[in-house]
Order: structure tokens, then sequence, then C-alpha cells
């Protein structure tokens, strides 16, 4: 299968590196395109359909984090940010700006391949999505349903991106700014009242199990699984 790849880094010799490991690779093919700037980089993305997005931080005109910002407005395709930006604060924001991997320099090779292969499948629907459960409430992505002690929920579009979102993290403090940007979007006018109001609704309706989303005090919501059938903690 051929994808279409966008690398966006301004050091020549990576990109150089970069395209000559990929486009060796014989189980599949991949044709590079690289951008040496931001700037370049938005314009091919808007101009072009790309498979996958390869993103620096540091770049000269637009950086990373602002372009995956406005590459997110505009595209689906998977981003992966590669950058020697390894904080934990930089890949907290990269992954609440929209990406969906993040590796620090210097990476193995191989590994960026096997990173690169799992994103393309799951974006182009070749990994079946699994059930999620966390105590008495089961999620089946690929069915779009929810069941709550054995009961089908009728839940709104955004209630449902909701829950899945907090099944998906369970147990992680998931903050209201990332709650908002990821179901609501990058361009939402809003506040993230929108995500308490939204929460107060998804706890009504699954009743006993809505114990399970815990607020957290000046942060936001934790989905903590419960062991019993009534869902008290």
């Amino acid at each position: 299968m051929t994808y279409q790849i966008l690398l966006i880094e301004d050091d020549l010799q990576i990109c150089e590196i970069l395209t000559d490991y990929l486009t060796a690779q014989k189980e599949n093919t991949f044709c590079v395109r690289c951008a040496n700037d931001g700037g370049k980089g938005l314009e091919q993305i808007v101009e072009g359909q790309y498979d996958l997005v390869l993103l620096d931080i540091m770049l000269p005109e637009m950086d990373g984090f602002s372009l995956c910002r406005e590459l997110r407005r505009v595209s689906d395709a998977p981003i992966m940010f590669i950058t020697a930006r390894g904080g934990e604060e930089d890949k907290l924001h990269g992954y609440q700006l929209g990406c969906d991997d993040y590796l620090v320099k210097p990476f193995s090779l191989p590994v960026l391949h096997a990173k690169i292969l799992a994103l393309l499948k799951r974006s182009k629907g070749m990994v079946q999505r699994p059930v999620l459960t966390a105590g008495g409430i089961v999620l089946e992505p690929e069915r779009y349903r929810v069941c709550c002690a054995g009961r089908e929920m009728e839940l709104s579009y955004k209630e449902y991106e909701l829950l899945r979102y907090l099944m998906e993290h369970k147990e992680k403090v998931c903050t209201r700014d990332e709650l908002l940007t990821r179901i609501w979007g990058y361009d939402f006018e809003g506040n993230d009242r929108v995500v308490d109001n939204h929460i107060k609704k998804l706890r009504k309706k699954l009743g006993a199990q809505g114990r399970q989303i815990r607020t957290v005090i000046r942060k936001g919501y934790q989905l903590k699984e419960e062991t019993d059938e009534k869902g008290n903690g």
C-alpha cells in the first residue's frame, strides 16, 4: 500500500535520513515530501492530501505547536511530533493541541517506522477499536453504543464523546481545557463551563455509575473504575 507522508523539519540531514529510510521499506510504499519551515509546511498540507504528518517543534516562520493547531483546522491526518524537546509540559501541550504521537530525538528508526505503521493502521480503520469498560459501563466504539448496568443508554453526541474520551483515559485526570479542545474543537468560542454542564447531564443519565466520573478540584475530571455493582466508591 502507498502512503503519502509530509515531513516538516528544518534539519536537512534529518530530512534526508528519514526520507531514505522510509522509502527503502519494502512492505509498504512511502512517498515522503519535505518542508523546511512551518509556513511551507502549512501550504503543503492545505494543497495536498497526506496520510501522516511528521512535525518538528523548533521551526522557522511558524513553530510546530502553532502549526499543529492550524493543521487540525484543515486536516484529520495523524500528526507525530519528532523533536528534541522531551519535557513533560511539551509532550502534554502537543497532545492537547491534537497530535497523535510524540517521539523525542534521538530516536530509533525502526521505532519510528513501527509508530508510523500503527498510526496509519488506526487512521485507515485497519485496527478494530476495542470495547471499553469501566465498572458497569460498557462502550462499543464500532457500534456507537453505550450500556450501563446492562441497559442501553441514549446519549447525545457530545455526551458520548466525553464518556468515550474519559474511558479511553481511565484513571487519568483530564483537564477541562483538554476535554474542551478534544470534544468541542480548537475554534470553540465558549468557555469551559460547557464541559461541566455536559458532565452533569452525563452523570445523571448514567445513574449510580455516574459516580465513577470524579471531579478533581481546580483541574478537571477523572473516571475511576468501581468494582461494586452500584458504582459507589
